[in-house]
């Protein structure tokens, strides 16, 4: 990492919180909702053809009737899909001291691909630390998500920094490319492994 480095930006769903990223959620989801094996495609096609929309202006709870027609499924009348997202949700605890460390010494922001709705949910559920962020860009507000440039640029814009003083931590490599054309610094996170993720961050942040 440069270490000129002086504003962090942490993704959301597979970093401060673990989503459903490299589990079997999808899945159990699905078959809580009543779609059996043979459906699957019916249901996942749906979701594809408005994947692109969920996290810019496509609230996903007004998906329901669709999947309800298109698969034939009855889904209970107050059911939300975003809420069992935010429900299957698990908090990623060892992060938060990380993270308000990470405070303490820099500037620290959240960049994230997010549902219409669901960022909000995630605090009001106490999912992610509770820190009071300098910066927060989030796709389903500004429009664009990543790893598309503009919200590289109007995230980068947001810190009043140059791009070689930000670093963006997140899990997706896509998103990380985004980040390293426009110049800024890039830590891979796994979620599948936890204590090294966290161990790397410490190092390169210089958090002990």
């Amino acid at each position: 990492m440069n270490l000129l480095t002086q504003f962090i930006y942490f993704d959301v769903g597979g970093v401060l919180l673990l989503d459903y990223s490299g589990t079997n959620k999808w899945v159990e989801m699905k078959r809580d909702l009543g779609v059996s094996a043979d459906l699957d495609s019916k249901f996942d096609d749906i979701w594809k053809r408005y994947r692109s929309q969920i996290c810019i202006d496509c609230d996903v709870d007004t998906l329901v009737p669709l999947f309800e027609k298109e698969v034939g499924i009855t889904i209970p009348e107050k059911y939300s899909m975003l809420a069992d997202f935010v429900n299957r949700f698990e908090v990623n605890k060892n992060i938060w001291k990380i993270a308000q460390k990470a405070k303490e010494k820099y500037r620290v922001g959240l960049l994230t691909n997010q549902f219409p709705r669901m960022l909000d949910l995630v605090q009001e559920n106490k999912l992610i630390p509770d820190i009071e962020w300098d910066v927060v860009i989030d796709s389903s507000v500004v429009g664009y998500q990543k790893p598309e440039d503009d919200i590289f640029e109007i995230a980068e814009k947001a810190t009043n920094h140059d791009p070689e003083s930000i670093l963006l931590i997140d899990n997706g490599s896509k998103n990380l490319e985004g980040a390293k054309k426009r110049g800024w610094n890039t830590l891979l996170y796994d979620p599948q492994n936890l204590v090294d993720s966290n161990n790397k961050i410490i190092d390169v942040l210089m958090l002990k």
